[in-house]
């Protein structure tokens, strides 16, 4: 008990003294397959970080850097799956079978499984530098100019595609806008389900429709992904300044007392023992 009671007061004291430690976790998703660079890049940051490399971070924008258990990991996000919920899954996709719609529904789950968000975890002492180091970190990683470069074009790409989808879009409203006319001005309730064009080709109005659609998904779905790209790595989350909560065993005030009554314990076996072994003799 009393081994107890001054492992319980040297633990608290020791906890009292010891400086606070502290986390921040960026979420962030690879862009434009540059999965591995953001592994490498970070691998390279904490390599810089053992080493002390002030130089490195002073081209980082970063002058003064408090190296006292600064530390940075990367890992992927997990993700909950039950296979009961997957089973019925693909028992509803059975039911898009030989349609059009379940190529759109494999395409979004292959870029589901296939893009994952990863945590970014830097550990620190100094409250007041690690924000900072954070986002001197992440300006870092997207400053590679081969990823940018790639960037440009890609955007410069998908511009384009919504421009000359807007534009044949337009033209297929016209079409429509004359079709819906020409049956308004003939009065006729059986009409036929063909489109005659200027180069006198039929085209059933129903692909017509069809066609705007596939006009409009792929619109929105270039004006999305312009939205997320705007970076090789974009970032979802920010975090915040954490303190870092210790395991229960890894803290003092448990730790110390615990060690007491093992030595405690240790010691009483040896000598009860050695007392054994002398009665023997």
């Amino acid at each position: 008990i009393g081994l107890v009671i001054v492992g319980l007061a040297i633990g608290y004291g020791l906890n009292q003294i010891s400086s606070k430690k502290y986390k921040l976790e960026v979420i962030v998703k690879p862009e434009l397959e540059s999965k591995n660079y953001l592994y490498d890049v970070v691998n390279e940051i904490q390599s810089n970080i053992q080493a002390k490399n002030t130089s490195f971070f002073n081209a980082m924008n970063i002058e003064e850097v408090d190296f006292t258990g600064l530390r940075i990991e990367i890992g992927r996000v997990a993700e909950e799956s039950s296979s009961g919920s997957d089973l019925k899954y693909l028992e509803l996709l059975q039911s898009f079978e030989n349609t059009d719609a379940i190529a759109d529904i494999v395409r979004v789950e292959l870029q589901n499984k296939s893009s994952f968000n990863h945590r970014i975890t830097i550990y620190f002492n100094n409250a007041e530098f690690g924000k900072e180091f954070a986002k001197r970190v992440m300006d870092y990683i997207n400053s590679n100019t081969y990823f940018i470069g790639l960037l440009e074009i890609y955007i410069t790409n998908a511009q384009n595609r919504i421009d000359q989808d807007e534009k044949l879009l337009k033209q297929v409203d016209e079409i429509i806008v004359n079709y819906t006319n020409s049956l308004a001005q003939s009065g006729n309730s059986t009409y036929s389900d063909k489109i005659i064009l200027d180069n006198q080709e039929q085209v059933n109005i129903a692909d017509i429709f069809e066609y705007k659609t596939s006009l409009i998904r792929d619109i929105e779905t270039k004006k999305l992904e312009l939205e997320e790209r705007t970076a090789p790595v974009s970032i979802i989350n920010l975090g915040e300044t954490q303190v870092e909560h210790k395991s229960f065993f890894g803290k003092s005030i448990v730790l110390i007392p615990i060690i007491f009554i093992v030595v405690f314990f240790t010691l009483s076996m040896l000598v009860y023992f050695n007392r054994k072994s002398k009665e023997l003799l």
